[in-house]
C-alpha cells in the first residue's frame, strides 16, 4: 500500500511539475511562437556537472547536451570535428594538434581556448581532483605517473601551443584516442570561471557551458531545464528551443507520466513489455554495456574461486531477460558485448564465445569442493546488494531465489540509493554486489581494462599480474591483430578466475513520441539531443 501510494504522488508531483513548466513557457509545445520543447527524464539526480567527477549515466547524458570536446560523436556514433574544426597528426602516429574554431565560445561570451583543455585534462589527471575517469588519461604521455603521484603536471604531454592550438602526445599511437576524447570527462573547463568558483557546476546560475543548450534550472532531485545556447558555434543545426528533465527512478510512474503527455519519450515497464512489444510502439537502441554481479575477492566466501565459480554458474540469465527484464535484451556469458570488429571482421564476443554456461549440476560439486577446501561445514552468510531501482530489486528477487534453488544457499538483499552505493561499491565494501557497465568510448579494451589492479570499477578487489600485462600490452600495442589477440587472452583470463559474473547485454527499448525525431541514443551510453526536433 505505502509503494502504490509513493508511486501516485510521484505521478501528481511530475503532472503538477509538467503543468508549471508549460505555464512557464506558454504553453511552448503548442502555442502560437512554435517553440520547440522536448520533455525527457533522467531517471536520477546527476552525480556532479563536474567533468571529470561526473562519471556516471546520470551525468553524462545531460553533460554531453551542456558541454563539448574536441571531437564529438555524429549521427554514425563516431568521433568528428567539435571544438576542434581540424586536426594533425604526427607521423609516428603519437602527437595530435588540434586546431580550435575561432567562433568556439562559453555560454558567458568567453572564447573557448586551447588553455581551458590543457586546465581540464590535467586537473582529470590531477589525484586530488580523485576522479574515476582519471584512467581514461593515461595514454597521455605523463598522466599516469602524475595521477599515481609519481610525476607532475607539468610531466603531462598536454600543451596550449597558443590560443587556438591544442598539443597532445600519447603513449603510443591508438585508433580509438579520438573516440576516448569524446566522453564527458575530457571536456574543457572555464578556467577563470573555476578560479573564482570552484563549485561553478553545482547549479544552473553558476554553471559555464559550451555546448548545444545551456542549464537554466536544476532543482535538486525534481527537475532540471535546458536552453539553447545561442553562442554555440553550431547553432543553426541545434532545432530544439528548450529540454525539459524529469527525475522518476520508478518505470512505471515513468510510463504514466509518458502515457499523460508529460513525457515524449520513456523505458518500457517490464510488466508491460509483451503488450507493447506485441502492438509495435517499442523502439530498440543499440547500447554497449553489461550488467553483471561482482564477488569481492577478499570476504568470504567468495576468497575461494570454486565458491565463485559456483555462484556464477547456478545463474540463469536467459530467465532473467526472458521474465525478468523482458526488453529483448541478450544474456551475457563473457564481459564484452557485441558490436565489436577485430581486424579479420569478427565479432569480438563470437570470437571470445561463452566463457561459461548456466550449469547447476557442476555449480553444486563445485560448492561442496570449494567449502572442503575452505574447511566450511556451513556456508558464511551472504548479503546482495544493489542500487535502488524497480528492475535491480526484481533482478535482485530472481538471483536470490535461483541461489536457494540450485545450490540451497541463503542469500539476504540489501538495496541503498544509487549515489551512496557506487561510492561504496567502488570502495570495495561489498561481499556480493549487483554492478553494471556502459562503455566510455568505443573499444573493447574500455570493457577490460577496468579489471586492472586498483581500478575504481575493480570492486571485487581482483589483481592478477598476467591480467595486467595483457592488458597493458593492448593499451600500446600497434599492432591491431596483435592488440585484439591479447584483449582475448585477458578476458578469458578474468572468467577463469571468475571475480565477476554476467547477467546481461544492454539495450535500449524505448517509447517515444511520434512527432520527435533525430534524437541519437549512443550505444557508449549516452543520449544527443543537437541534431533533435519534434513537430
Amino acid at each position: 500500500m505505502k509503494r502504490t501510494l509513493t508511486i501516485l504522488l510521484s505521478i501528481v508531483l511530475v503532472l503538477a511539475l509538467s503543468a508549471c513548466t508549460a505555464n512557464s513557457s506558454k504553453n511552448s509545445d503548442s502555442s502560437s511562437d512554435n517553440k520547440k520543447v522536448l520533455k525527457l527524464n533522467n531517471g536520477q539526480e546527476p552525480s556532479s556537472f563536474d567533468p571529470p567527477k561526473g562519471f556516471d549515466a546520470p551525468s553524462w547524458s545531460p553533460l554531453n547536451n551542456l558541454m563539448e570536446g574536441l571531437t564529438r560523436l555524429g549521427k554514425d556514433n563516431e568521433p568528428h570535428p567539435a571544438t576542434a574544426e581540424k586536426w594533425d597528426v604526427s607521423k609516428d602516429g603519437k602527437t595530435y594538434t588540434f586546431h580550435i574554431r575561432k567562433n568556439a565560445k562559453w555560454s558567458n561570451g568567453d572564447p573557448v581556448t586551447a588553455q581551458n583543455f590543457e586546465f581540464a585534462w590535467k586537473r582529470l589527471l590531477d589525484p586530488k581532483t580523485a576522479s574515476p575517469a582519471a584512467f581514461l588519461g593515461y595514454l597521455i604521455e605523463g598522466g599516469e605517473a602524475f595521477n599515481s603521484g609519481k610525476g607532475s603536471a607539468n610531466d603531462v604531454k598536454v600543451s596550449a601551443i597558443d590560443k587556438n592550438t591544442l598539443q597532445v602526445t600519447l603513449t603510443a599511437p591508438q585508433k580509438y584516442f579520438l573516440n576516448i576524447i569524446t566522453n564527458p570527462c575530457f571536456f574543457p573547463i572555464n578556467e577563470k570561471v573555476a578560479e573564482k568558483n570552484p563549485k561553478w557546476f553545482a547549479n544552473a546560475k553558476t554553471f559555464v557551458g559550451n555546448g548545444p543548450f545551456n542549464l537554466t534550472t536544476w532543482k535538486h532531485n525534481s527537475h532540471m531545464v535546458f536552453k539553447k545556447n545561442k553562442n554555440y558555434w553550431d547553432k543553426k543545426n541545434v532545432k530544439l528551443d528548450e529540454v525539459n528533465w524529469a527525475m522518476i527512478d520508478d518505470p512505471n510512474t515513468e510510463y504514466q507520466t509518458y502515457q499523460s503527455g508529460s513525457l515524449d519519450e520513456a523505458s518500457v515497464p517490464p510488466g508491460l513489455s509483451d503488450k507493447l512489444f506485441k502492438e509495435g510502439k517499442v523502439k530498440i537502441e543499440q547500447q554497449a554495456g553489461t550488467s553483471f554481479i561482482s564477488m569481492n575477492v577478499h570476504q568470504a566466501p567468495f576468497t575461494n574461486q570454486k565458491i565463485r565459480k559456483a555462484f556464477a554458474m547456478s545463474i540463469d540469465s536467459k530467465q532473467i531477460v526472458d521474465y525478468v527484464t523482458k526488453g529483448k535484451q541478450t544474456p551475457a556469458y563473457g564481459f564484452v558485448s557485441p558490436g565489436f570488429k577485430d581486424p579479420d571482421g569478427n565479432d569480438f564476443r563470437e570470437k571470445n564465445g561463452d566463457l561459461y554456461k548456466f550449469d547447476p549440476t557442476e555449480a553444486k560439486k563445485l560448492l561442496q569442493e570449494g567449502m572442503k577446501e575452505e574447511g566450511y561445514s556451513k556456508l558464511p552468510p551472504v548479503t546482495f546488494t544493489y542500487s535502488t531501482t524497480d528492475e535491480n530489486k526484481r533482478i535482485a528477487e530472481a538471483i536470490q531465489e535461483m541461489l536457494k534453488k540450485n545450490l540451497g544457499v541463503n542469500v539476504k538483499l540489501a538495496n541503498m540509493e544509487w549515489n551512496v552505493f557506487s561510492t561504496e561499491q567502488k570502495a570495495g565494501k561489498f561481499q556480493f554486489s549487483k554492478a553494471s557497465f556502459l562503455a566510455d568510448y568505443g573499444d573493447p579494451i574500455n570493457y577490460l581494462e577496468n579489471f586492472q589492479t586498483g581500478m575504481p570499477m575493480n570492486s571485487a578487489r581482483w589483481s592478477n599480474k598476467e591480467y595486467d600485462a595483457l592488458i597493458k600490452k593492448a593499451k600500446n600495442e600497434k599492432d591491431e591483430k596483435a592488440r585484439f589477440d591479447e584483449m582475448y587472452q585477458a578476458e578469458k583470463i578474468l572468467f577463469k578466475d571468475m571475480p565477476y559474473s554476467t547477467i546481461l547485454f544492454y539495450n535500449q527499448p524505448l517509447l517515444q513520441k511520434s512527432n520527435v525525431k533525430g534524437i541519437v541514443h549512443h550505444p557508449v551510453g549516452y543520449l544527443e539531443l543537437k541534431w533533435a526536433s519534434k513537430n
